[in-house]
Formats: structure tokens, sequence, C-alpha cells
């Protein structure tokens, strides 16, 4: 059971305040009988905004197609953001949403985004070990025994004392290949292949743990069940 105007603030119709306008106009009902308390207490299931069910109450989780260049930060200032390609409405969110992991401004591909902060905290988690691929493009030919240097778990990046766990590296071409991560040190891909030589020309998340992007055009997401991670 949430609190009407509580329930409008969380969800982004409105805030706290607002809420006492909305629910006078008529645009809030339950059961189908126009509310007027902003401190009644609802099932989100019984509430009907504008004649709709509230959107997503129990939270959002989203897999998102990110573009190159666009930032994962929620400062404008930064640049345009992957926030921009939502419904307004989601960014108004409370809690806020904001992605799981990020990929920087030149790396596109799959990004999730939510508003469940236990999510993420679990999601980022070293413990959880969650599988990420990558197909990255360099200026260089790669060698073959870089696949088993990278799975060693020996390699030291630039300005770390701690190696990478292993990884498993598939070369796909000369100058293209697949890694999979299960950590995320800051721009890890890219300072991977600079500490064997190789910089990193074009780089995209193609997969999540078991999610893949499917046919989700660039800039498009679509919605996930928050329990389709376990």
């Amino acid at each position: 059971m949430h609190r009407l105007d509580q329930l409008l603030s969380s969800l982004g119709y409105c805030s706290r305040r607002e809420a006492r306008g909305w629910l006078a106009a008529g645009r809030v009902t339950v059961r189908g009988v126009a509310a007027d308390d902003p401190s009644a207490k609802a099932d989100p299931a019984d509430v009907r905004i504008d004649g709709e069910p509230p959107d997503h109450p129990a939270g959002l989780l989203l897999v998102l197609h990110k573009p190159v260049g666009l930032v994962c930060s929620h400062d404008a200032g930064e640049g345009p953001r992957v926030y921009d390609l939502l419904p307004p409405r989601w960014l108004a969110r409370h809690p806020l949403v904001t992605s799981i992991g990020r990929l920087d401004k030149e790396t596109s591909g799959l990004l999730l985004l939510t508003d469940q902060s236990a999510l993420v905290h679990r999601l980022t988690s070293p413990k959880h070990k969650i599988p990420k691929v990558y197909r990255a493009t360099v200026d260089r030919d790669l060698a073959a025994d870089l696949i088993p240097r990278f799975a060693a778990g020996t390699l030291v990046l630039n300005g770390e004392a701690a190696p990478c766990a292993p990884a498993a590296l598939k070369i796909l071409s000369p100058r293209e290949a697949e890694l999979t991560l299960t950590e995320g040190k800051y721009h890890q891909a890219r300072r991977m292949f600079a500490a064997v030589g190789a910089t990193v020309l074009t780089l995209h998340r193609t997969q999540f743990g078991p999610l893949e992007l499917g046919d989700l055009a660039p800039g498009q997401w679509r919605g996930l069940a928050l329990d389709c991670l376990g």
C-alpha cells in the first residue's frame, strides 16, 4: 500500500505538493472512484492515473542499445546522456533511474538501466562475477599468444598493482576480437588491450550475463522483468 501523493511522486508524475491538484482535478481514481485525499493509501493495482494504470510501479529494469556519443552520467554538462533517450517522466522517478555499470562515451552496446538500487549493487558486485562480452577492433594484429595471457589472470593494468581476473579472449580476425570479462575495472577492456600494445578503435558490448541486445536498434530500449537475472 502506498500513499497516493507518494505514489505519484515516486513514479515521476508530479511532486508530492502537486499531487493535491491532480487529485482535485479528478485525475486519480482508486477502484473506479475519484480520490481526493493525498494521504490515502492504496494498492497500485487499484489505482488509475488519467485512466491508465501506474507506470511500472514495482520498478524499472531496461536493456538499452547505447549509441556511441552518449554518456552514462546524469550531469547534462558532460554532453548528451543515455537518460535523454527515455520518457521524460522516468527521469523524475524516485529512486533515480541509473545505469548498472557504465559504458564510456565512445563505447556502444548493451547497457542496463534501473531504479532499483539493490539490483545495481548486486549486479556490479565483483563477487557475483557476471560475464560481460565485448567486441573490439584494434589498430594492430593480435597474436594468438594473447589468448592464454589474458586467461592466466596475470595481466596488470597501468597504474594498478593487482592483476586482472582471468578473461576469455577470442580472436575473430587479425584486428578484431571478442573479450569476456567478469569484473568491472575502469575502462578495463581498453586498458587490457593497451597493456599488450594495442589501441582499441571501436568497442561494443554484446552481452551482459544471459542478456543480449537481440534486434534492438541503437538508441532503442526494451523493458525486462525485475527477476530476469535471478
